[in-house]
């Protein structure tokens, strides 16, 4: 296959470039409605119980109360007659507005629960219309419409689900496009540094903008016959970016290394498809298992991450096997072209015998070699401290928290906890699909009201509060059907805390009214239904990962021992990574400096970044490991394998990384949180890997190993000797231009 790869890329160079220009502006174009076809939220499991409450509730009690209006007077109170007058002008509005349901407003009801505590602010509760993306669209109508000085007397404000969803969605564009105007310069002058030629640096630069047309492509083409999450489009940039780089940074650099060597340039295209080209084929496969075990959860937040992850990992991969060898084939000994000053000087200065000499990561890895404990020691028990925050990890869900602090919905939800007596906006939402008599109905909601933190239970029988009714509160016949009812249980807790997730399994495991199943929903019971749904799929996803992990370094290496050695220190590197993001997001360590609100850790995100920081970590695995094995093939002995093979591979490497975390640091300038801590732990998980677990723990591990490090049965060896793989495929034919040995550290600079 890398053959014909190659050949393809020979003989018909100009015609793939041609096609592959064609295909980038075809991918523009699709691209640019991807926005169009992406949806907020994602983080509910659609069979859950909370989930199940809010269709039941959207079918037969006309929605959930996604939408809260924040309304001041200018006269002060809000029960002046002027204020009054202007509020149920503005109420009469809504209920015509046909985007709107369930609108129901202080002035109609003169409940005081829709009042503020000092009388100068009211409250409207409605709900937004249509599915996620018809709320989303309808959520900025609305506010472009009523939002700001209404009709010169009211000052609107809006806050609840469908505006916090609204917010998030312009957030979304507006961070990935901060990210994107800083990751690519920096990029540039990163590979202008790692290469030294200005036309070397460029080429993975053009990889890496085939593969973000081909994300926002494959991101229309996934939303239209899917549920994909908008925050989709950052994740698929990134990897996009980086990988794209990542990728084309290898066939770059051998390239250059065949040519340096004396090859032709069709032998040097050969030559550097059928090694680093295996290379780019196997880490995309390593990758790609990683991000398809996020197709396990029942959440389209994580499931679109694993269609889209697995499809941008595809495009960088193909477009590097397919486009770049034509690249190199055109351009020839060009690729060094445009040598800046510092790269001519430092060639200059190298001396006539620099091929023998060791480069740093072997002279690196020698030393540890040679005191495994002492060296190994000190950076596993600062990875192993790093990850001590996470014996207080908590989880939670996205809310308006995550949303900077001058955002509309952000601040109304503020005001609602602090000078309001309870949110309905948070509240829980009871729903009992049966018909149930007024006597059950009554007893039910005292119980109910008499739960700890309970502040008032509304039913169409009336409001409850501590096991008594509330004269003041509203009977609304619209809470009851005669096949139906609905109930809304106010609390006093902090959303999302822990008290009030208690306060949903005690609810649900109140003895409801006889023959029937109440369903509990609302913002705290889709978080514990979040979790729950996570904590149960979770075993199943690590174990993809895991297997699919073991079998391909097992094809690798032959060994038994190796995959089991990469995974643990995969692991810890990973461990480390997400207790520095829990020390940092959660406890609220560098809040001040990075601008956001300390919360727990939102739990997709948390999952969807252990699996990317998985795949990223084996994609070096294996490159590194696959050399050594190499090596340790053609005879030499376990140290001077892990010496050379890490010689030549660690600063490739460690470049790769660099310019990959640099694509992920770009998002710690975003103004949601969630999004900061994905872009921050995912490069941080990156370096670590690459610098602390490649340079030191590898060789560390490998020393201590010994030759049982290449263990495996009879059988397995036999299975590897007709199955296996390698890195850089059959050797070439002695005495050809690609058999020529290659001095890396001189050709490469990288």
């Amino acid at each position: 296959m890398f053959e014909r790869m190659a050949e393809l890329a020979i003989r018909r160079s100009r015609l793939v470039l041609i096609v592959a220009g064609l295909a980038v502006a075809l991918m523009a174009v699709v691209g640019a409605g991807a926005f169009d076809k992406l949806k907020g939220g994602g983080f509910d499991d659609p069979a859950s119980p909370s989930t199940r409450a809010a269709r039941i509730i959207d079918e037969k009690f006309g929605g959930e109360t996604n939408l809260v209006l924040l309304v001041r007077s200018p006269g002060g109170r809000v029960d002046t007659p002027a204020a009054r007058s202007s509020g149920r002008d503005l109420v009469t509005d809504l209920k015509r507005d046909e985007r709107l349901g369930n609108v129901v407003s202080y002035w109609e009801t003169n409940s005081p629960d829709l009042r503020s505590e000092d009388g100068r602010q009211a409250m409207v509760l409605a709900h937004v219309k249509g599915d996620t993306t018809q709320q989303r669209e309808n959520a900025r109508g609305i506010l472009d419409t009523y939002t700001g000085t209404y009709r010169g007397d009211l000052t609107v404000q809006a806050g609840g689900g469908a505006a916090v969803g609204a917010d998030l969605s312009n957030q979304v564009v507006d961070d990935l496009i901060l990210a994107e105007a800083i990751a690519i310069p920096l990029t540039l002058v990163l590979l202008l540094i790692v290469f030294g030629s200005v036309v070397a640096a460029l080429l993975p630069l053009i990889i890496a903008i085939i593969a973000i047309m081909g994300s926002f492509a494959q991101l229309f083409l996934l939303g239209s016959v899917t549920d994909v999450a908008d925050t989709a489009t950052n994740l698929t940039t990134a990897l996009g970016l980086g990988l794209g780089i990542d990728y084309a940074l290898l066939m770059v650099s051998r390239f250059r290394e065949q040519l340096a060597a004396g090859a032709s340039v069709d032998d040097a295209v050969r030559r550097t498809v059928h090694t680093a080209g295996r290379t780019v084929a196997f880490s995309a496969a390593t990758v790609a298992a990683a991000l398809a075990a996020l197709l396990v959860f029942p959440q389209y937040f994580l499931r679109s991450f694993g269609f889209a992850g697995v499809g941008v990992v595809a495009i960088a991969a193909l477009s590097t096997l397919f486009v770049m060898p034509a690249l190199l084939k055109v351009l020839g000994h060009r690729v060094n072209s445009g040598r800046l000053p510092w790269a001519k000087a430092r060639s200059a200065a190298k001396p006539a015998n620099a091929q023998a000499r060791t480069p740093l990561w072997g002279r690196l890895a020698r030393t540890v070699m040679r005191r495994p404990a002492l060296t190994a020691l000190p950076v596993l028990a600062v990875l192993l401290f790093a990850a001590s925050p996470l014996l207080n990890i908590s989880f939670g869900t996205p809310d308006e928290r995550v949303l900077p602090k001058d955002a509309q919905s952000r601040q109304v939800s503020q005001v609602l906890r602090e000078e309001f007596g309870g949110s309905a906006d948070s509240a829980l939402h009871i729903v009992i699909d049966q018909p149930v008599d007024r006597a059950s109905l009554v007893s039910y909601a005292d119980r109910l009201s008499a739960l700890r933190g309970v502040e008032r239970v509304e039913t169409s029988a009336g409001t409850r509060s501590a096991g008594q009714p509330v004269t003041t509160g509203r009977a609304d016949a619209a809470l009851g059907r005669p096949d139906a009812q609905r109930i809304t249980l106010v609390s006093g807790l902090t959303p999302k805390s822990d008290a009030a997730q208690d306060l949903v399994g005690q609810v649900r495991s109140l003895a409801p009214p006889e023959g029937t199943r109440p369903l509990v929903g609302g913002t705290d019971a889709v978080l514990v239904d979040a979790k729950q749904s996570i904590a149960d799929r979770l075993p199943l996803a690590v174990a993809l990962v895991v297997l699919t992990t073991f079998l391909l370094l097992f094809l690798f290496t032959g060994s038994v021992v190796q995959p089991v050695r990469a995974l643990l220190l995969n692991l810890i590197s990973l461990v480390a990574t997400l207790g520095v993001m829990t020390w940092i997001f959660q406890d609220g360590n560098l809040s001040s400096l990075l601008g956001f609100t300390a919360q727990p850790m939102e739990v997709s995100m948390t999952v969807l970044m252990f699996c990317i920081a998985f795949g990223l970590s084996m994609d070096y695995e294996v490159f590194v490991t696959s050399r050594i094995k190499e090596l340790h093939d053609r005879g030499a002995d376990n140290e001077t394998a892990v010496v050379d093979g890490l010689g030549h591979t660690g600063r490739i490497v460690s470049a790769a990384a660099l310019l990959l975390a640099v694509s992920f640091f770009a998002f710690g300038t975003a103004q949601l949180s969630f999004m900061q801590m994905f872009g921050l732990g995912s490069g941080l998980a990156v370096l670590l890997d690459a610098l602390a677990v490649r340079g030191v723990l590898v060789p560390a591990a490998m020393r201590l190993l010994g030759r049982s490090a290449w263990y495996a049965p009879g059988f397995l060896r036999r299975l590897h000797t007709r199955y296996g793989l390698s890195e850089s495929g059959p050797e070439p034919a002695p005495g050809t231009a690609a058999a020529v040995p290659v001095d890396a550290e001189r050709a490469t600079r990288v």
